[in-house]
């Protein structure tokens, strides 16, 4: 889908909707209950060069633009290279700034098990996430997303996942920011086990993202009600629609309702997975489906 085709699918969308460079989004008078950002995986497989139109991942802010989203959640393996290169990130805000968008977040995978049983290896993978935590605080988002891989039993990953998200957290407070975990797989699928790490780590600038889809055999509905006392972040996990554009596997109204009743009122991110659709196409889709429940919250 072209540029052009983005603007005329969301434009009726996005007309008339005011954005401030604050953390309220007014429509006439009424403050809106949630943001909408726009999770770079949602575009892996162009981004990784295995659909057309490849993509770079310094033209994502301008694709997010185009959508009608003003704001973006990065992954850190569309840059994995370019952490401390400084030129590099420099050019991404630039984008960032001439496009208008705003850096949530970076999703980071790949850099080891924080709760990994060997303490030599946990604090590496402590040590490896720093410098996303420079990156991130130059480009001005508010956490890092990070795993909470371990091994052993329930008790035991609990005790090791908390210790090495301790560390961590407790290293981020310098830079403001937060350390944020989703839900994504293993004991972090179960929403009971990662609520109880929060607990333990029981730092401010620890919390969750609670993501739709990533709960597998657990109740999504109670995982995100026991993650949300802990968010700092919401994903609206995507994979296919019915003919009435609403996802088939989660139904949006219902869990966004638990994420309301929660109190929390930041960004909800646009993820979408699905391979019926084509990147483009799920994207708008699943923006759709946010915006429109959301005009049910705010009419309700």
């Amino acid at each position: 889908m072209r540029r052009r085709t983005f603007l005329q699918a969301t434009g009726a969308i996005i007309g008339g909707l005011y954005v401030t460079g604050c953390n309220s989004v007014i429509v006439g008078q009424n403050k809106l209950p949630f943001k909408i950002s726009l999770a770079q995986w949602s575009l892996h497989r162009r981004l990784f060069g295995e659909q057309e139109p490849k993509m770079d991942n310094l033209e994502f802010a301008a694709a997010t633009r185009g959508y009608g989203i003003d704001a973006v959640e990065y992954v850190n393996q569309f840059f994995k290279d370019k952490a401390q290169d400084k030129n590099y990130l420099a050019e991404m805000k630039k984008r960032q700034t001439d496009n208008g968008i705003t850096a949530v977040l970076i999703m980071c995978d790949g850099e080891g098990h924080l709760g990994d049983p060997d303490g030599n290896k946990r604090k590496k993978a402590v040590e490896n996430h720093y410098k996303w935590l420079e990156a991130a605080k130059y480009l001005g988002c508010h956490s890092i997303r990070v795993n909470a891989h371990s091994e052993g039993s329930y008790d035991e990953q609990l005790k090791l996942a908390a210790d090495g998200l301790y560390q961590l957290t407790d290293y981020a407070r310098q830079f403001g920011l937060n350390v944020i975990v989703e839900n994504h797989g293993g004991l972090s699928s179960n929403g009971q086990w990662l609520s109880s790490v929060m607990k333990k780590v029981n730092l401010p600038n620890c919390g969750t993202l609670p993501d739709f889809g990533n709960f597998h055999e657990y109740d999504r509905y109670k995982g995100i009600a026991e993650l949300m006392p802990f968010a700092k972040g919401v994903s609206a996990k995507s994979h296919d629609f019915d003919d009435e554009g609403n996802e088939i596997h989660t139904d949006f109204y219902r869990a966004i309702k638990i994420v309301l009743d929660a109190g929390y009122n930041g960004y909800i991110d646009v993820e979408y997975e699905g391979s019926k659709l084509s990147e483009d196409d799920g994207i708008i889709a699943t923006k759709k489906l946010l915006e429109r429940v959301r005009n049910q919250f705010i009419q309700a």
